[in-house]
């Protein structure tokens, strides 16, 4: 199915630099109506510069494209709400929002300032929150509104010295999981991707010959279908780089007795660590009740 985005407006945060120019770029060259949010700062997060998100609009609009830049800081709740806002007047509604935007602050967890903790979590998680939450009127107005957020292996995985960062890629698997069913009535989609590609993030973190095979241009195609009205998926994590896409899913393994001591939960856990692993849930309660409901039936015995 095509990913025809004429007519679709999108907001894309991050978007001067890396994954968010590349999308910002792909959605345009689909036929998209694109608002470019960036401040233009440096990879931890200081400074401001116009110059990232005037360069974005300029080359899609010299590819006849419609764009507009905006600046405003979205890891807060004013400028989050300033950019929505300006994306609606601009381009006359909103239809979907990417979020994209970024910082670093790498430090083993011992030795990293907990300011430094915080201003990650906030750009990466608050961000992504307060614009998603600024947009969502906009977006269930729209009909066929759509969501993507910014998620990570580091996240999913794990990588040393960045507990600051993948704490919040993994809260946004948390958003999504939430999100995908309050968007559900107002065909609101919500998406993750956890990309692979080479940016000032991953230049440092990846050796030469790898990043050079990994351009962020290979991650947007799948971010293009994922606004488009044309999509019909919601909840995934799709992992995606190098032209490939997979999508991850939380799953558990079948339970077992625990035991009433701490030796016999000990025992549980080793029998546990090669089970074979189940199917995923679609929701909480929906994983909670193989075992909400044989304690119910034990409780009334």
């Amino acid at each position: 199915m095509s990913a025809d985005l004429r007519e679709r407006r999108v907001l894309v945060t991050g978007a001067g630099r890396g994954l968010g120019r590349a999308h910002a770029i792909a959605v345009a060259a689909e036929g998209g109506a694109v608002v470019v949010n960036d401040t233009g700062a440096e990879l931890d997060g200081t400074g401001t510069s116009r110059e990232p998100a005037d360069a974005v609009v300029a080359e899609i609009t010299a590819a006849g494209g419609r764009a507009y830049a905006s600046y405003d800081d979205v890891a807060s709740h004013e400028g989050a709400a300033a950019a929505v806002a300006f994306a609606e007047e601009a381009l006359g509604g909103l239809d979907a929002v990417v979020n994209s935007a970024g910082m670093l602050r790498d430090r083993t967890f011992a030795k990293m300032p907990l300011d430094d903790f915080d201003a990650v979590v906030r750009v990466h998680l608050g961000a992504a929150v307060y614009t998603t939450h600024a947009a969502w009127d906009a977006l269930a107005r729209s009909g066929s509104g759509r969501v993507v957020v910014t998620s990570s292996a580091s996240g999913l995985y794990g990588q040393f010295g960045q507990a600051n960062y993948a704490s919040a890629k993994m809260a946004l698997i948390g958003l999504v999981n939430v999100l995908k069913q309050e968007g559900a009535k107002q065909g609101v989609l919500v998406n993750a991707i956890a990309p692979v590609a080479r940016t000032r993030m991953t230049i440092p973190l990846l050796p030469e010959d790898v990043a050079a095979g990994i351009d962020p241009e290979q991650v947007s195609p799948v971010v293009a279908h994922l606004v488009s009205e044309s999509c019909v998926d919601t909840g995934l994590v799709l992992e995606v780089g190098g032209g490939l896409v997979s999508v991850v899913r939380v799953v558990e393994s079948e339970p077992v007795l625990a035991g009433g001591s701490a030796a016999e939960a000990a025992a549980a856990i080793d029998a546990l660590r090669d089970a074979p692993l189940g199917s995923p849930y679609p929701s909480s309660a929906a994983a909670l009740e193989r075992i909400l409901t044989p304690a119910g039936r034990a409780a009334v015995r």
